[in-house]
């Protein structure tokens, strides 16, 4: 898509901004609404997203929880990859899920419940509430990561090796300064991975 970016239509979040800082910091300032239940709710937004993807294909998807030793998570799918376009000035954008706010649901008091019985908000949660969160998206189009400390971009989008297969890969580490350091187990995540439209497994790193 290479037509002028004040054209492109917002669906879930909005092209025209990358960083929303307010948006970001109200949730740091409320960290236990926002994630009620601890990094577990973070788990649960992450993968509400390759749900969607996957019904929206109108077939089953697969995603791969891993938990890795130094308390950080990596959630990865075989979905299409996150939208990212080209400008009309040849600029590759992503959208915004990780520093802007999910216009489905951020605002609204009837926003689903994730698995855990809590209300969906977004990436942004994770983001915002995340010391270190890698996001890397392969697409038909091309592949990139970006890596962000508090939702906020410290690098630019940065080509990856191309690949044969699509998906999207975020990995996070949950910032201590809000959540206690026990780490989650499979077993802790069982009884929540019931998403209707994914297989979903859980490994160590």
């Amino acid at each position: 898509m290479t037509q002028p970016r004040a054209d492109w239509v917002n669906t879930t979040h909005d092209w025209a901004g990358s960083v929303d800082h307010a948006h970001l910091q109200r949730i740091r300032d409320d960290a236990d609404s926002y994630a009620p239940g601890g990094v577990l709710h973070l788990v649960l937004e992450v993968i509400a997203y390759p749900d969607d993807e996957a019904e929206s294909a109108g077939q089953r998807g697969s995603c791969t929880v891993t938990l890795h030793p130094d308390g950080s998570i990596s959630i990865a799918d075989d979905g299409r990859g996150t939208d990212t376009r080209v400008d009309e000035l040849g600029n590759v954008v992503k959208k915004p899920v990780m520093a802007t706010e999910d216009l489905r649901f951020f605002q609204d008091p009837a926003a689903p419940l994730l698995p855990d019985g809590r209300p969906r908000r977004g990436m942004s949660i994770v983001a915002a509430l995340s010391d270190q969160l890698t996001h890397t998206n392969r697409r038909r189009n091309g592949s990139w990561t970006q890596r962000y400390e508090h939702g906020i971009p410290m690098t630019d989008l940065e080509a990856v090796e191309p690949s044969d297969s699509t998906g999207t890969t975020v990995r996070f580490h949950p910032d201590p300064a809000y959540f206690a350091p026990t780490r989650l187990t499979a077993a802790d995540l069982a009884p929540y991975l019931t998403f209707e439209h994914l297989d979903i497994t859980v490994t160590t790193g």
